[in-house]
């Protein structure tokens, strides 16, 4: 009987060894065609994406300092300016915050009479004056919009980040998992102080 079971265990274990092999070379080969895949397609991909992130956050970048410095060499914020900018960068297929900051030059309300000189210290205040408020006069959502009027001495700031996810970002968060839906990866902010009265 120990003469029968031998030479069929002998056989089982070669069986199964032989299929062993066969799955783990069947295993090598799906593994080394992931990687092929991989490198052939999906790490050109990212750095396409990459590259095409660095050209928006140029584009972004380029539109918003024109925007900031025809506002500061006019003195105003006009629904055409603004309406232009915003094609601009939503031209780059994304969607973008935009915070406008208007720091308003206001004179010391204690004076009695208008200085001449405005640089002296501790004779001007500013107030801010931000994105909702500019909106409602060069973009309402009822009635006509406005020129917005600036003053010399005012100064404006204009922040832009992406809040739609690019597709390096979807990537790099298929790939990764290292950023989220808040995280923006195209931004850019300019600003400067009015060098005109536009009104």
């Amino acid at each position: 009987m120990e003469n029968n079971i031998k030479p069929v265990a002998t056989k089982l274990k070669s069986k199964f060894s032989s299929e062993r092999g066969e799955i783990g070379d069947s295993f090598i080969m799906i593994v080394a065609f992931m990687l092929a895949a991989l490198l052939m397609f999906i790490f050109p991909l990212m750095t396409m994406a990459d590259r095409t992130d660095d050209v928006t956050q140029m584009s972004v970048k380029t539109a918003t300092t024109e925007f900031v410095n025809k506002m500061r060499t006019t003195g105003k914020i006009t629904p055409d300016d603004y309406n232009q900018f915003m094609q601009v960068i939503l031209s780059t297929g994304n969607t973008y915050d935009v915070e406008i900051e208007v720091k308003v030059l206001d004179e010391n309300p204690g004076k009695k009479t208008v200085q001449v000189e405005r640089e002296k210290i501790g004779e001007n205040e500013y107030y801010a004056v931000f994105t909702a408020q500019v909106l409602n006069v060069i973009a309402p959502e009822t009635g006509t919009p406005q020129t917005y009027p600036l003053k010399e001495g005012d100064i404006i700031s204009v922040k832009v980040k992406n809040i739609s996810l690019t597709l390096a970002q979807q990537l790099k968060n298929f790939f990764y998992t290292v950023i989220g839906n808040n995280t923006y990866t195209i931004a850019a902010e300019d600003g400067g102080i009015v060098t005109v009265t536009g009104f």
